[in-house]
């Protein structure tokens, strides 16, 4: 018996992996975080197969639930939305499935970022202008943040920031950045990326509070940084006609002449 460890994505059912959605079929037990993760992923579900919104379950429930499949000798779909590797509570979970001799898998799904760079058409690393991205949050009930993760530590790299779980907060997000960004610094939220009712509101970190007018909440996802604007940043040296590279070596001396399939 399998429990298997599943992204499925920020919210467009067709996002999900084609893994996930194999691995989704072949077990009988399906269990998924309803608040966030759509139904009609559940559609790749056998027939007859248990499903359990984990929604209103603690975690000794939701361990519970799967003891219960183990005893049984059943593999079990575990979902949670997005990508498993942020803010998904699996650690927890994968922690106990140890302690009890449980095994698992785990297979990756679309983060919600890359969703929201897709819905607002952006390269998040431009040349000459932001080369990092940083995934972060603001201090929640659920969890507290580490001493020195901080958006002004952050800020101060000048990367491109991904802010999660924050909309409640996003005058105080702003007011934290405006003294690293500038006020001037481009700003978008983007309300459940991927989901038929996607919405995008752009601004600066002057005016983004005003504009979104408190109108989101939950799964909007703050992306800040040049990046998101910039139009005369450089050209990438990978394309680049006089660029020497391994599928493209440049002259009759170059080290990966010999090398090119």
């Amino acid at each position: 018996m399998t429990v298997h460890f599943i992204g499925a994505g920020p919210g467009a059912a067709d996002l999900l992996t084609l893994r996930g959605r194999d691995l989704i079929a072949g077990c009988p037990v399906c269990l998924y975080a309803g608040s966030l993760v759509p139904e009609a992923v559940l559609a790749h579900c056998p027939e007859n197969a248990r499903i359990v919104n984990t929604a209103p379950l603690s975690l000794d429930q939701i361990m519970a639930e799967i003891v219960a499949a183990e005893e049984a000798g059943q593999d079990v779909a575990r979902l949670h939305s997005g990508d498993l590797s942020v803010w998904s509570a699996m650690g927890e979970q994968l922690r106990r499935l140890r302690a009890l001799g449980i095994g698992y898998t785990v297979t990756p799904g679309v983060p919600s970022f890359a969703a929201a760079a897709a819905a607002l058409g952006a390269e998040l690393t431009l040349p000459g202008v932001a080369q990092s991205v940083v995934l972060t949050r603001t201090p929640g009930r659920a969890s507290a943040m580490p001493k020195g993760e901080t958006l002004a530590a952050f800020a101060g790299t000048g990367a491109t920031l991904a802010v999660h779980l924050s909309i409640q907060t996003l005058g105080q997000v702003t007011r934290d950045l405006i003294p690293h960004y500038g006020p001037d610094c481009p700003v978008a939220v983007v309300w459940r990326a991927s989901w038929p009712d996607q919405r995008i509101v752009r601004g600066v970190l002057e005016d983004i509070e005003g504009r979104v007018d408190g109108s989101m909440e939950r799964t909007a996802l703050i992306l800040v940084g040049p990046a998101l604007a910039a139009e005369g940043f450089e050209e990438s040296c990978l394309y680049a006609s006089d660029y020497d590279r391994r599928f493209r070596p440049q002259t009759a001396d170059s080290v990966y002449r010999d090398s090119r399939e």
